[in-house]
């Protein structure tokens, strides 16, 4: 796979130390001489959203220099009615957006003055509500400058996050846990929302993008000529008891969306 073209990616937020690597292996798929605006959409973990949310400041900052929030784009975000702001604390507090701006920053560095972030925070959704923010940034895929990141880990496995689905047929337990997400990773590349809504309701993985994910998943009904494909997979260890394990993707696509939203 080439980076040209390159529209969406579906990428962890988990520590760098579990996956710093499958996020590096991700951002060489992005190519900066056709990108001006990154929209980055990722899950709220402190504080409950029905919705979705903007954040309050203009600039993030990183370690290599700072990153500054799309205004124009915000504003026409915010005349939807459709997006709340989130306060500094929540903003600071939240890392499933954080976790990437380093490496946007560093992959867009030759470019630094000649793009903007749009950052998104997105709440507890139902399927209505997916579809219809899916639509509302269908028209944002259409512009071949724009990339879209949705961040998620996949299982979160073990007594501490409350999820210890285990299939014996498959063997000891990691392989359990590949299983289970390698499904959930499959239902993804077909990009059939309805499937990827039935497989959580039946396994509950522990997906705590889900929510960008089914977004991104209502976008648009993209060609199955040019799938979704998941570029990198790594899990924080063979687990083989109880003890917390957190597995994370990264997917990459590389074609622009041409059809009618799935959505109507």
């Amino acid at each position: 796979m080439t980076p040209s073209g390159l529209s969406t990616r579906l990428d962890w937020h988990a520590g760098y130390s579990y996956c710093g690597s499958c996020a590096a292996h991700a951002y060489t798929q992005v190519d900066p001489a056709q990108t001006k605006r990154v929209f980055i959409l990722g899950p709220s973990h402190h504080v409950h959203l029905s919705g979705c949310a903007l954040s309050s400041v203009s600039i993030y900052k990183t370690p290599i220099y700072n990153l500054r929030i799309d205004q124009k784009i915000y504003s026409e975000l915010s005349q939807t009615g459709m997006f709340e702001k989130m306060s500094v604390e929540v903003d600071e507090d939240e890392h499933s957006i954080e976790m990437h701006l380093p490496y946007i920053a560093k992959v867009m560095e030759s470019r630094r003055d000649d793009f903007t972030i749009v950052p998104v925070l997105v709440g507890s959704l139902n399927e209505s509500r997916e579809c219809e923010y899916g639509r509302l940034f269908s028209k944002y895929l259409d512009d071949p400058s724009n990339l879209f990141v949705f961040s998620s880990d996949f299982c979160h496995w073990g007594q501490r996050f409350r999820y210890t689905y285990y299939d014996e047929s498959q063997g000891e337990i990691h392989k359990s846990i590949e299983y289970i997400d390698k499904m959930g990773m499959d239902i993804i590349e077909q990009l059939d929302p309805a499937a990827f809504s039935s497989y959580l309701k039946k396994y509950r993985n522990t997906i705590c993008g889900r929510h960008p994910i089914g977004v991104m998943l209502n976008v648009r009904a993209i060609p199955l000529t040019h799938p979704y494909l998941f570029s990198d997979v790594q899990s924080s260890c063979a687990c083989a008891s109880l003890a917390q394990r957190t597995v994370v993707a990264s997917l990459c696509h590389c074609c622009h969306a041409m059809n009618e939203p799935r959505c109507r």
